[in-house]
């Protein structure tokens, strides 16, 4: 035992003690530097992997397909084709300046555009009410109110004459006991429907005597169009927003759980997902509200985490990545565009609208909205247009796809912008759809003696007009800030 004085005194104890805690609290600090570093190395970051499987257009970008006949034009779905790439080449005269034909407002949001067959159109409004419209005199032939919310497009079945369309709840203003429901498109009457208990906002999709969507729980289905037999589920990791693309037998579909799932449209099973988590992503991570488009062997998805996808179709690989800084709930549009070639484009909460080089990710050029406004909703290829809308000044803008370049503007609009058929632009206003005609065609209705009034009390816009390629801020604009997401998709 040792002496007193070879005894550790309290003093010295102390000391010892807070030696060692000092170095341990340089550990910590050194912990946490190390941390600190290591997530600034592997902060997300832009990736590009341009020599990754991708299929280069075979036929000559400066051919435009000749336009269909107006009483056999068929606009069917969300996002026009099967792949969902939202391009529509059909209409070589379809171009600004436009004025404006005949209006039909409601009284609730318009979110998501129509769809067309020959002479009418048909939509659904927020409240859930679905309405089929003539295209060429404006005139309502049928509505009808099938729940009490509701935020997608119907997709349309004319072989056997039905419209699908889901809600997302029947009782109440929140989600939650929806359905899926057809509907005939003569008359509006219920052919079937299906119990949704989540409900869903997925626009559907129809092929080979199926339709595709998904639900709020996650669940993708496959029914019979002409029944509502259940062919198979699929279980996603988190709720689909989004509406499904399909090239051949490949169903593509993302989730609020991060990722991206190629299903065998025809079984149901998984080829492949992909995830927007992790360090090949540069520890991206968010939840996937938009629709894929496909085209070029690759999908393109854009993320909550304001990042833009391209995945090889086949695989799943990362292909690219590109940070925006915001939200980016808008869809992608692509197409091949003469003198451009392989492009993506899209728009984010930053205010800024983007076009990329399809194959590498590359930022062709970028438009910055006029006043820096949210951009949620999809946007629209019309021939060498594309068109999109904001969600804060209410404004729907045409750039030239090339360019950049803004040749009109319409002063309404907020989510996705517009459809087409050969001879006429349908533009989707805030509670208001418009047909618009090229400027130098006849008249083929009368326009309304007034501008009809929105529910919030505000005049209908004013007629299009076009506008310089850069549009600058004359004055400060403020505005309370908003924090509430939009639902389009």
């Amino acid at each position: 035992m040792p002496d007193d004085d070879e005894r550790p005194s309290g003093r010295r104890l102390n000391g010892r003690l807070a030696r060692r805690l000092m170095a341990g609290a340089g550990a910590a600090v050194l912990l946490v530097v190390a941390a600190v570093v290591f997530v600034l190395v592997h902060a997300p970051h832009n990736v590009s992997h341009p020599n990754l499987s991708f299929t280069a257009p075979t036929t000559s970008t400066t051919t435009t397909a000749a336009p269909p006949p107006p009483d056999h034009f068929l606009w069917p779905r969300y996002g026009y084709d099967l792949a969902r790439t939202r391009a529509f080449t059909g209409a070589p005269d379809l171009h600004p300046p436009f004025r404006r034909g005949w209006t039909v407002g409601q009284n609730a949001l318009l979110e998501f555009p129509p769809v067309i067959d020959g002479h009418t159109l048909w939509y659904m409004d927020d409240n859930a009410t679905v309405k089929a419209v003539d295209t060429i005199t404006g005139r309502v032939r049928w509505q009808r109110r099938i729940g009490r919310l509701a935020a997608a497009s119907p997709v349309l079945d004319p072989a056997k004459g039905l419209l699908i369309v889901p809600t997302l709840s029947d009782t109440g203003s929140s989600p939650g006991s929806g359905q899926v429901i057809a509907l005939s498109m003569r008359t509006g009457a219920t052919i079937w429907h299906h119990f949704l208990p989540s409900g869903s906002e997925s626009s559907g999709l129809i092929a080979g005597g199926s339709v595709y969507f998904g639900d709020q729980a996650g669940t993708v289905y496959s029914m019979n169009a002409a029944t509502g037999h259940v062919n198979w589920t699929f279980q996603a990791s988190g709720a689909v927003k989004g509406g499904a693309a399909l090239s051949g037998e490949n169903l593509y579909v993302d989730d609020y759980g991060g990722h991206v799932y190629d299903i065998n449209a025809r079984t149901g099973h998984q080829i492949w997902a992909a995830s927007a988590n992790g360090a090949a992503l540069g520890f991206s991570s968010g939840t996937f509200y938009t629709t894929p488009a496909v085209a070029f062997g690759r999908v393109y998805v854009g993320n909550t985490s304001g990042y833009v996808y391209s995945f090889t179709a086949n695989t799943g690989q990362l292909a690219w990545s590109y940070g925006t800084g915001a939200y980016v709930y808008s869809s992608p549009a692509v197409a091949d565009i003469p003198g451009l070639g392989p492009t993506v484009y899209l728009g984010s909460y930053n205010g800024d609208f983007y076009a990329f080089n399809a194959r590498s990710g590359a930022v062709r050029w970028v438009h910055r909205d006029a006043y820096g406004d949210r951009i949620s909703g999809s946007p629209t290829i019309v021939n060498d247009v594309v068109y999109y809308s904001d969600l804060d000044d209410k404004l729907t803008t045409g750039l030239n796809a090339r360019s950049g370049k803004v040749v009109f503007t319409f002063h309404d609009g907020a989510f996705s912008p517009v459809v087409a058929d050969p001879t006429h632009l349908y533009l989707v206003g805030g509670y208001t759809l418009y047909q618009l005609l090229p400027a130098s065609t006849r008249r083929t209705s009368r326009p309304p003696a007034a501008p009809p009034r929105s529910r919030t009390g505000h005049s209908a816009p004013r007629q299009s007009r076009s506008g310089p390629s850069v549009v600058r801020r004359s004055r400060p604009v403020s505005r309370k800030a908003r924090t509430g997401r939009g639902r389009s998709h």
